[in-house]
C-alpha cells in the first residue's frame, strides 16, 4: 500500500511539475489578456469628457486626434463594417449575433444597439454588397450565409447558404471580403503547427457570390484573421499570427499581400522564408520555404495583429495619413514580457516598401500588468474618423482628428 502511494505521489508530483513548467514557460504573460484592469476605460473616458481634463486620459494618440466611446456594453465585438447609410454593423461572435449601431443625430455616439441577426454559430466575418439591393454575407464557423439586407429597417432576411466550411480545430474565426464578383473566405488552421487533414484550413478560399464549391486562392496561411483590399492597387492584404512555442521573439507575426495561387510558408517556414526547423528540418521543407512568398511586413512575435485598414486618400483625414496602413495589435497572451495592445501606423515609400512605423494609439497596456482593452477590428472612414472594436472592454471607439 505504501509503495503504491509513493508511486501515485511521484506521478502527481511529476504531472504538477510538468504543468507548472508549461504554465511558467507559456502563460506567465497572460495577465493583461485575462485579468480585469484596475480601471474601467468607459468610466475613465466619461470622466475625462465630463471634466474636460486630459490628465487622467489613459491612451496616447497623435497630436490633434481625440477618442471617445461610440458604443459600450457589447460582449466582445469584432468585425466592423458600414451599410450604405453609414450605419455601423458589428459581429458579436460569443453571443451569436450581428448588431447595428445607428447614430441618427451624428453626434459620434450610437443611439441604440439593434439586433440584426441572432442564434448564429460564432459569426465573425461580415461583408456587404449593394447594387439595387443589398446582400449581407455572414461567416459562421461552418458556413457562409447570405441575407437580403434592408438598410431602412436594419434587417437581414431570406437566408441562403453560400458555402460550407470546415469546423473544429484551434482557429474558428472566418473573415470575408468581396472582390471581383467573388467572396474571399479566410480559414484559420486547425492546429498550431501541423499538416492539415482538411486542405481548406490554413488558406484563403474563394466562392462565387451566388454560392457553390470553394476553391483555394492562397495556401500556407496559419491564421489570417482579417483582410482588406488596397484602395488603389486592389491587392488583398492580410494579418497573420505566427505559431507558438518558439520563445518570446519567434516567429514574427506578419502582414502579407495575397497573390492568387501562391504558397505562404506555414507550417514549414515563417517571416522572410525562414525555415521552421523545429517543425521540419528536412531538405524538402527547406525547398518549400524557398519557393514560398515571403512576408510583406514582419511584426514582433506574439503581437497578435488583427484588424487592418487603409486611410482613404482624398478624405477628411489629415493629408499626411492618406494611404497609410493601420493595424490593431490585439496583444500577447504567451510572452513573458507582454507586447502589443495598441494600433500601429505604417507609412510607405512610393515603391510600396515600408518607410516607417509608429504607434498610432497606445496605452491600453498598463504598468500594473493589466490591460484596459484589446483593439481588434478597425474601420477608417472617409469622414476622417476611425472605428476600433475592443473585445476586452466591450466597446467601439471613435477616433477623430480635431
Amino acid at each position: 500500500m505504501n509503495q503504491a502511494l509513493v508511486v501515485v505521489g511521484a506521478l502527481v508530483f511529476s504531472a504538477a511539475a510538468v504543468l507548472g513548467y508549461f504554465g511558467w514557460q507559456e502563460l506567465r504573460g497572460i495577465g493583461p489578456a485575462v485579468r480585469a484592469p484596475s480601471r474601467d476605460i468607459v468610466e475613465v473616458l466619461e470622466h475625462v469628457n465630463t471634466s474636460g481634463s486630459q490628465i487622467d486620459f489613459p491612451l496616447v494618440l497623435p497630436e490633434n486626434f481625440g477618442l471617445k466611446i461610440f458604443a459600450a456594453d457589447l460582449i466582445k465585438p469584432r468585425v466592423i463594417i458600414e451599410d450604405p447609410r453609414g450605419v455601423v454593423l458589428v459581429s458579436i461572435p460569443g453571443e451569436g449575433r450581428v448588431v447595428a449601431l445607428p447614430d441618427a443625430d451624428s453626434d459620434g455616439v450610437a443611439d441604440s444597439v439593434i439586433e440584426v441577426l441572432s442564434d448564429l454559430d460564432r459569426p465573425h466575418g461580415l461583408a456587404l454588397e449593394c447594387a439595387e439591393d443589398c446582400t449581407l454575407y455572414v461567416a459562421e464557423v461552418g458556413q457562409v450565409v447570405a441575407y437580403t439586407y434592408e438598410p431602412s429597417r436594419l434587417a437581414a432576411v431570406n437566408p441562403r447558404e453560400v458555402a460550407l466550411l470546415p469546423t473544429g480545430g484551434r482557429h474558428t474565426t472566418r473573415y470575408l471580403l468581396v472582390k471581383d464578383d467573388q467572396l474571399l473566405i479566410s480559414i484559420g488552421s486547425a492546429c498550431d503547427t501541423c499538416l492539415e487533414k482538411d486542405q481548406r484550413q490554413g488558406t484563403i478560399q474563394t466562392v462565387p457570390l451566388l454560392g457553390g464549391e470553394t476553391a483555394p486562392l492562397a495556401q500556407g496561411l496559419r491564421n489570417a484573421v482579417f483582410m482588406v483590399e488596397h484602395p488603389e492597387s486592389g491587392e488583398v492584404w492580410v494579418t497573420e499570427m505566427g505559431r507558438d512555442h518558439l520563445g518570446d521573439d519567434l516567429p514574427p507575426d506578419e502582414v502579407n499581400t495575397i497573390q492568387p495561387g501562391y504558397f505562404y510558408g506555414w507550417p514549414y517556414c515563417y517571416g522572410n522564408n525562414v525555415q521552421d526547423t523545429t517543425f521540419d528540418d528536412s531538405a524538402a521543407a527547406a525547398e518549400r520555404c524557398q519557393a514560398a512568398v515571403a512576408s510583406r511586413i514582419d511584426i514582433p512575435a506574439h503581437s497578435a495583429p488583427l484588424g487592418l485598414t487603409f486611410v482613404p486618400v482624398n478624405s477628411a483625414w489629415p493629408r499626411e495619413y492618406w494611404g497609410d496602413l493601420l493595424v490593431a495589435y490585439h496583444g500577447s497572451w504567451n510572452r513573458s514580457v507582454p507586447t502589443g495592445y495598441k494600433v500601429v501606423r505604417f507609412e510607405f515609400e512610393e515603391d510600396g516598401t515600408v518607410a516607417r512605423s509608429s504607434d498610432f494609439i497606445s496605452g491600453w497596456l498598463q504598468d500594473d500588468g493589466t490591460a484596459l482593452g484589446r483593439p481588434a477590428g478597425l474601420l477608417a472612414r472617409r469622414d476622417g474618423t476611425l472605428l476600433i472594436s475592443d473585445d476586452k472592454a466591450g466597446v467601439i471607439y471613435l477616433v477623430s482628428s480635431e
